[in-house]
């Protein structure tokens, strides 16, 4: 006889094996501690700037300032974000660092940490190393990096990040995502997310369903709600602890070459009503990527989400923005001027804090690069 609390199911080879359902969430002193972290990122009002962008991305923003791309201009760049004005942290929680920028420091010799929690602002850092292919599959990819995560979330906790990140990519074509894609994608962020959580740190999850194709807004909605059913189903089998955990998804946006145009307001509903079919309201909140959205159409859809009443929304609402917190910095700095560049990511921070709480009003906040577009196709971090 099976044990009480076991289940059986019939495997591949038609044979029955037994299922155990015992396992172990993690301590309650650890519960209490990824709880409030995660709880401290999405408080009212508050998102990510996400500033981990590899050194291969930032060449390129920075070869689009006619900068060089050094490892001095990129602490330059990142050395303007964390000296801003402490009003930054009435609108951005926390910080996505790159390895490279976890371990730099000021003009002064401050690390950037640090500053960045001198600022009231929680350090977190990207874990992943990057997509490699699936064989067999039109194009797809999963996310390597999990043979040393362990060993590495001890030595970022150690060193002051609080939470992590891990991206994983689909792409919607006529034959993708396939379903080696979505549940291979959905096991490495759940194993990810297990590993972050044995070592104190909150996973950042993110399913990215790329803009890239020509899918309507319908089609983007039903994939985004399978990779997301997918991804809880998967975090659930690793018994991951949702309340200590964040997810960052794409908004249900149609492709960039779609001939329908839609407004705010209809993917805010696409957007709601998939997130409210698939993500358990124990977890805490939802922090949106941006996904080569201008700023202001970052700023103007999460507005319309938090807006919108068209499902139940038990989750917070807001941002982990890279470009479209940047673009307007960036250009703005132009490698020379700090104090114009410390303006304008003050003030889409402001905006994007204003959307997380529905009260941004469309077009109210122009900037350096407000309305340029920052779609990269098959984007790379």
């Amino acid at each position: 006889l099976a044990p009480l609390g076991s289940v059986f199911c019939v495997s591949a080879q038609f044979k029955y094996t037994i299922m155990t359902t015992h396992f172990s969430y993690p301590s309650a002193e650890m519960q209490q501690e990824l709880r409030r972290i995660a709880n401290a990122i999405v408080r009212p009002g508050h998102g990510i700037l996400a500033a981990d962008e590899s050194t291969g991305t930032m060449g390129k923003r920075l070869t689009a300032i006619g900068a060089e791309n050094t490892e001095e201009n990129r602490r330059r760049y990142r050395q303007l974000l964390f000296t801003t004005d402490k009003e930054l942290s009435n609108y951005v929680s926390g910080v996505i660092l790159y390895h490279e920028t976890l371990y730099q420091k000021a003009d002064d010799g401050t690390p950037f940490v640090k500053l960045i929690k001198d600022l009231g602002i929680i350090p977190g850092i990207k874990v992943d190393m990057g997509v490699v292919p699936l064989m067999g599959s039109e194009g797809e990819s999963t996310t390597q990096g999990l043979d040393d995560l362990g060993k590495r979330c001890a030595q970022y906790k150690k060193d002051g990040c609080d939470f992590a990140k891990w991206r994983c990519v689909l792409k919607i074509s006529d034959n993708t995502p396939s379903f080696q894609a979505i549940s291979e994608n959905a096991n490495v962020l759940a194993r990810y997310a297990s590993i972050c959580q044995m070592n104190g740190l909150v996973p950042i999850v993110e399913p990215e369903v790329l803009m890239d194709g020509s899918h309507d807004l319908d089609r983007a909605q039903k994939v985004t709600e399978v990779v997301l059913a997918f991804t809880y189903k998967a975090l659930s089998d690793h018994h991951v602890f949702l309340e200590g955990t964040l997810l960052k998804p794409n908004m249900v946006l149609a492709g960039q070459s779609c001939p329908t145009k839609y407004t705010a307001q209809q993917a805010a509903e696409a957007t709601v009503l998939a997130l409210s079919r698939t993500v358990p309201p124990a977890m805490p909140g939802i922090c949106f990527l941006s996904g080569g959205q201008s700023e202001e159409e970052a700023t103007s859809h999460l507005d319309a989400i938090n807006k919108t009443n068209i499902a139940k929304k038990p989750w917070a609402l807001t941002f982990s923005y890279g470009r479209a917190l940047q673009a307007s910095a960036i250009k703005a700095w132009n490698g020379r001027d700090v104090k114009a560049g410390q303006a304008e990511l003050l003030k889409r921070a402001k905006a994007n804090g204003a959307a997380s709480t529905g009260t941004y009003t469309a077009g109210a906040c122009t900037g350096a690069a407000g309305q340029q577009g920052l779609f990269v196709k098959n984007h790379q971090y």
